[in-house]
Protein backbone atom coordinates (compact mmCIF):
# COMPACT_ATOMS: atom_id res chain seq x y z
CA UNK A 1 0.00 0.00 0.00
CA UNK A 2 3.29 2.36 0.03
CA UNK A 3 5.86 0.85 -2.76
CA UNK A 4 3.08 0.82 -5.54
CA UNK A 5 2.19 4.80 -4.70
CA UNK A 6 5.68 5.81 -4.55
CA UNK A 7 6.80 3.93 -7.51
CA UNK A 8 3.52 5.46 -9.58
CA UNK A 9 4.88 8.74 -8.44
CA UNK A 10 8.27 8.36 -9.35
CA UNK A 11 7.21 7.20 -12.97
CA UNK A 12 4.86 10.17 -13.51
CA UNK A 13 7.41 12.29 -12.03
CA UNK A 14 10.24 10.99 -14.26
CA UNK A 15 7.70 11.47 -17.45
CA UNK A 16 6.86 15.17 -16.78
CA UNK A 17 10.66 16.02 -16.24
CA UNK A 18 11.04 14.26 -19.50
CA UNK A 19 8.31 16.45 -21.30
CA UNK A 20 9.61 19.38 -19.64
CA UNK A 21 12.81 19.07 -21.63
CA UNK A 22 10.77 18.75 -25.00
CA UNK A 23 11.02 14.54 -24.64
CA UNK A 24 7.19 13.41 -25.14
CA UNK A 25 6.57 9.69 -25.99
CA UNK A 26 5.10 8.32 -28.94
CA UNK A 27 2.77 5.71 -27.43
CA UNK A 28 2.94 4.08 -23.87
CA UNK A 29 2.45 0.81 -22.21
CA UNK A 30 2.49 -0.18 -18.45
CA UNK A 31 1.62 -3.13 -16.31
CA UNK A 32 0.11 -2.40 -13.23
CA UNK A 33 0.72 0.33 -11.41
CA UNK A 34 2.47 0.71 -14.53
CA UNK A 35 -0.37 0.88 -16.46
CA UNK A 36 -1.58 3.49 -14.09
CA UNK A 37 1.34 5.57 -14.84
CA UNK A 38 0.51 5.29 -18.73
CA UNK A 39 -2.51 6.28 -18.38
CA UNK A 40 -1.59 9.83 -16.91
CA UNK A 41 1.20 10.40 -19.39
CA UNK A 42 -1.18 9.41 -22.57
CA UNK A 43 -3.95 11.66 -20.84
CA UNK A 44 -6.36 8.62 -20.41
CA UNK A 45 -6.52 9.73 -16.47
CA UNK A 46 -5.90 13.02 -14.43
CA UNK A 47 -3.32 12.96 -12.23
CA UNK A 48 -5.41 13.40 -9.20
CA UNK A 49 -7.27 10.07 -10.61
CA UNK A 50 -4.08 8.50 -11.18
CA UNK A 51 -3.25 8.86 -8.10
CA UNK A 52 -6.63 7.64 -6.58
CA UNK A 53 -6.37 4.77 -8.30
CA UNK A 54 -2.96 3.63 -7.25
CA UNK A 55 -3.52 4.69 -3.83
CA UNK A 56 -6.69 2.59 -3.35
CA UNK A 57 -6.18 -0.18 -5.51
CA UNK A 58 -3.07 -1.03 -3.45
CA UNK A 59 -4.78 -0.53 -0.11
CA UNK A 60 -7.51 -3.08 -0.99
CA UNK A 61 -4.91 -5.50 -2.18
CA UNK A 62 -3.93 -5.55 1.51
CA UNK A 63 -6.54 -7.31 2.48
CA UNK A 64 -5.35 -10.59 0.44
CA UNK A 65 -1.99 -10.41 2.11
CA UNK A 66 -0.99 -13.45 3.36
CA UNK A 67 -3.27 -15.93 1.37
CA UNK A 68 -1.29 -16.17 -1.74
CA UNK A 69 1.52 -15.19 -3.95
CA UNK A 70 2.92 -14.81 -7.19
CA UNK A 71 5.81 -16.76 -9.23
CA UNK A 72 7.90 -15.71 -12.02
CA UNK A 73 8.60 -18.67 -14.83
CA UNK A 74 10.64 -19.08 -17.75
CA UNK A 75 8.43 -20.66 -20.03
CA UNK A 76 6.28 -19.11 -22.80
CA UNK A 77 2.38 -18.06 -21.75
CA UNK A 78 1.07 -21.27 -22.87
CA UNK A 79 3.93 -23.06 -20.94
CA UNK A 80 3.42 -21.85 -17.92
CA UNK A 81 -0.66 -22.22 -18.38
CA UNK A 82 0.15 -25.81 -19.06
CA UNK A 83 1.88 -26.02 -15.81
CA UNK A 84 -0.58 -23.83 -13.52
CA UNK A 85 -3.55 -26.13 -15.02
CA UNK A 86 -2.00 -28.84 -12.54
CA UNK A 87 -3.88 -26.57 -10.01
CA UNK A 88 -7.36 -25.67 -11.54
CA UNK A 89 -8.90 -22.95 -10.19
CA UNK A 90 -5.69 -22.55 -7.64
CA UNK A 91 -3.32 -21.17 -9.64
CA UNK A 92 -3.36 -19.06 -13.06
CA UNK A 93 -1.11 -17.52 -15.57
CA UNK A 94 -1.26 -13.34 -13.93
CA UNK A 95 1.17 -11.66 -16.60
CA UNK A 96 3.03 -12.85 -19.58
CA UNK A 97 6.45 -10.41 -19.32
CA UNK A 98 8.04 -11.90 -22.43
CA UNK A 99 8.06 -14.47 -25.05
CA UNK A 100 9.74 -17.21 -22.83
CA UNK A 101 8.77 -15.33 -19.47
CA UNK A 102 5.22 -15.24 -17.66
CA UNK A 103 4.18 -14.57 -14.25
CA UNK A 104 1.87 -16.99 -12.15
CA UNK A 105 -0.71 -16.18 -9.18
CA UNK A 106 -2.75 -18.11 -6.74
CA UNK A 107 -2.80 -19.85 -3.78
CA UNK A 108 0.65 -20.01 -1.52
CA UNK A 109 0.65 -23.67 -1.07
CA UNK A 110 -0.53 -24.77 -5.02
CA UNK A 111 2.53 -22.36 -5.78
CA UNK A 112 5.09 -23.97 -3.53
CA UNK A 113 3.79 -27.03 -5.19
CA UNK A 114 4.26 -25.47 -8.70
CA UNK A 115 7.51 -24.21 -7.90
CA UNK A 116 8.37 -27.86 -7.29
CA UNK A 117 7.14 -29.23 -9.56
CA UNK A 118 8.68 -26.97 -11.89
CA UNK A 119 12.36 -27.49 -10.33
CA UNK A 120 11.96 -31.19 -10.99
CA UNK A 121 11.45 -30.39 -14.77
CA UNK A 122 14.32 -28.23 -15.37
CA UNK A 123 11.88 -24.69 -15.69
CA UNK A 124 13.92 -22.03 -13.79
CA UNK A 125 11.66 -20.39 -11.31
CA UNK A 126 11.42 -17.36 -8.90
CA UNK A 127 9.14 -16.55 -6.49
CA UNK A 128 7.99 -12.89 -6.38
CA UNK A 129 8.56 -11.15 -2.95
CA UNK A 130 5.08 -10.66 -2.13
CA UNK A 131 2.17 -12.84 0.10
CA UNK A 132 -0.91 -11.75 -2.41
CA UNK A 133 -1.89 -13.19 -5.49
CA UNK A 134 -2.32 -10.02 -7.74
CA UNK A 135 -3.58 -11.18 -10.88
CA UNK A 136 -5.59 -13.49 -9.80
CA UNK A 137 -9.17 -14.86 -8.97
CA UNK A 138 -8.00 -13.20 -5.51
CA UNK A 139 -8.87 -9.74 -6.33
CA UNK A 140 -12.41 -10.70 -7.01
CA UNK A 141 -12.71 -10.52 -2.84
CA UNK A 142 -11.73 -7.03 -3.47
CA UNK A 143 -14.15 -5.64 -6.49
CA UNK A 144 -16.84 -4.34 -4.67
CA UNK A 145 -14.72 -2.55 -2.44
CA UNK A 146 -12.66 -1.28 -5.60
CA UNK A 147 -16.26 -0.43 -7.40
CA UNK A 148 -17.11 2.18 -4.77
CA UNK A 149 -13.71 3.68 -3.78
CA UNK A 150 -12.87 4.22 -7.84
CA UNK A 151 -16.43 5.18 -8.99
CA UNK A 152 -15.47 8.53 -8.87
CA UNK A 153 -12.77 7.67 -11.34
CA UNK A 154 -13.43 9.56 -14.67
CA UNK A 155 -12.20 8.18 -17.62
CA UNK A 156 -10.39 10.59 -20.37
CA UNK A 157 -9.90 9.82 -24.63
CA UNK A 158 -5.83 9.58 -24.75
CA UNK A 159 -3.49 12.55 -26.33
CA UNK A 160 -1.28 9.77 -26.64
CA UNK A 161 -1.29 6.43 -28.05
CA UNK A 162 -1.97 4.20 -24.97
CA UNK A 163 -1.73 0.26 -25.58
CA UNK A 164 -3.75 -1.54 -22.82
CA UNK A 165 -2.40 -4.71 -21.30
CA UNK A 166 -5.79 -5.55 -19.93
CA UNK A 167 -6.95 -5.71 -23.42
CA UNK A 168 -4.36 -5.98 -25.45
CA UNK A 169 -5.36 -3.41 -27.67
CA UNK A 170 -5.27 0.90 -28.38
CA UNK A 171 -7.35 2.23 -25.64
CA UNK A 172 -8.88 5.27 -28.43
CA UNK A 173 -11.49 6.03 -25.82
CA UNK A 174 -12.31 6.79 -22.50
CA UNK A 175 -12.60 3.31 -21.25
CA UNK A 176 -10.04 3.99 -18.14
CA UNK A 177 -13.02 4.01 -15.51
CA UNK A 178 -12.88 2.06 -12.45
CA UNK A 179 -14.37 -1.13 -14.37
CA UNK A 180 -11.04 -0.91 -16.40
CA UNK A 181 -8.74 -0.57 -12.96
CA UNK A 182 -10.78 -3.70 -11.32
CA UNK A 183 -9.97 -5.86 -14.20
Amino acid sequence: DVVQPVLWAVMVSLAAVWESFGVRPAAVVGHSQGEIAAAVVAGALSVVDGARVVALRSRAIVALAGRGGMVSVALPASGAQELAAGWPGRVSVAAVNGPASTVVSGDAGALDELVARAEAGGVRVRRIDVDYASHSAHVEAVEAELAEVLAPVVALEPSVPFLSTVTGQWVDSALTDAGYWYR
